[in-house]
């Protein structure tokens, strides 16, 4: 399939090029002592994913420790509720720790593994990304610190005292907002000190390259499986595929499994509270090209021209940019990037509870919300949604902030 001249049969043997661009996005904006480390990173994970022995143990985690392939579910009572177009969703809330999260964690540190490292060190928002990291460290008897603005250990209460319990460190970050993009900054600082010995583990397609690069090889899992389950069980593909984008790794590897197929795809921003600066995080949809966390591409900028302060009822998605290869997709327009607010998130938060017996993450319940509707919008037809992780993280915060609906 060629899309604007882009030829998706070889689009993954040349995206990310040479030096981690998609086009104008990506690449590698860091302190000079960290190139080193940098290149040492994208010359150990070249090595080991063309090994065998490498894959072959992937593989085996993903089976016997994840539990994947994660299955499919037909949502046939809220698909019911909306008219003739038939809903699905790939259940990564069903994947070990409760979301897609892991799926790289345990890539990222088989890898620190083979490189020598004794500590991994992350950002979480929500909290999957922590405890997916968590578990990976234990699983390999690694040290791990996980940063965490105080506003959302607040919020995600239940996710903290599992990276405690698993063995982490987790580290309140109070400073600016106290949220995603400050614990990503503190990460950032503690692995400039501490390289020699740790390693970065990103919780998204987000950074310096090779890291977005490697979360998206790593969750590419997802497409692939929906894809071959889907087709299995409709004997062909589905019209939409919809996922949820902050930084954007469960909504890429989704999406690698389509980018080849005439499918359309859709990619979920947080409008939040509405369209003012400040009140969501929707940089793909308002936001301009900007370098931060060492990477360039499309971010939502003060009147300095500095990352603008976020906000979103998903503490998964208040992140002022986006992954580099999703502003590479979305000025291509291989994949359409829309919003969803609050209310229809937590709208959708519900409804899905309450006809499926299925309590969705608030992250993912924006790919849900967003699915419905496009329902009404299609008419006909069938939409795969990404269900990126569970709600049971959430469910404390939902019932102070909204009741019992």
């Amino acid at each position: 399939m060629t899309f604007n001249n882009i030829d998706f049969n070889t689009y993954f043997k040349n995206y990310p090029d040479a030096n981690g661009y998609y086009g104008k996005y990506g690449g590698a904006y860091i302190p000079p002592e960290l190139k080193k480390a940098m290149e040492e990173i994208n010359e150990a994970y070249f090595t080991i994913c063309k090994s065998s022995k490498f894959i072959s143990e992937l593989r085996r985690i993903r089976k016997e420790f994840q539990g994947r392939p994660t299955p499919i579910s037909y949502l046939e009572r809220l698909s019911g509720s909306l008219g003739n177009v038939q809903l699905y969703v790939k259940r990564e809330d069903l994947n070990h720790t409760g979301a897609h999260k892991l799926n790289h964690c345990m890539g990222e540190a088989l890898l620190a593994k083979y490189m020598g490292k004794k500590k991994v060190i992350a950002e979480t928002g929500a909290g999957q990304h922590g405890v997916a990291l968590a578990t990976a460290a234990a699983y390999f008897g690694l040290e791990c610190d996980i940063y965490m603005g105080a506003v959302d250990i607040k919020k995600q209460a239940p996710n903290v005292a599992r990276m405690k319990i698993l063995g982490a460190n987790v580290v309140e970050v109070t400073h600016g907002l106290a949220t995603l993009k400050e614990a990503v900054d503190a990460a950032f600082e503690a692995y400039c000190r501490e390289y020699k010995d740790a390693i970065y583990c990103i919780g998204s397609v987000v950074g310096p390259h090779p890291f977005p690069m490697m979360v998206r090889d790593f969750q590419s899992v997802v497409g692939i499986e929906a894809r071959e389950q889907f087709m299995e069980m409709t004997g062909e593909l589905p019209d939409a595929v919809v996922a949820c984008v902050g930084g954007g790794s469960n909504a890429m590897g989704m999406f690698s499994g389509f980018l080849n197929d005439p499918v359309d795809i859709y990619g979920v921003e947080p409008l939040g509270r509405g369209t003012a600066l400040g009140d969501h995080a929707a940089s793909l949809k308002y936001g301009t090209e900007g370098i931060m966390h060492g990477f360039n591409s499309i971010m939502l900028k003060d009147e300095n021209g500095e990352p603008a302060p976020v906000y979103s009822v998903a503490s998964g998605l208040d992140y002022p940019s986006s992954g580099p290869e999703h502003a590479f997709l979305h000025d291509l327009g291989r994949v359409k990037y829309d919003v969803i607010d609050d209310e229809e998130t937590i709208d959708a938060f519900f409804k899905l509870s309450r006809l499926e017996g299925i309590i969705p993450a608030i992250e993912s319940s924006h790919a849900v919300a967003y699915g419905m509707k496009l329902a009404k919008e299609m008419g006909k037809g069938s939409i795969l949604i990404n269900l990126s992780g569970r709600g049971d993280k959430d469910m404390d915060y939902i019932i102070e902030k909204y009741g019992i609906r």
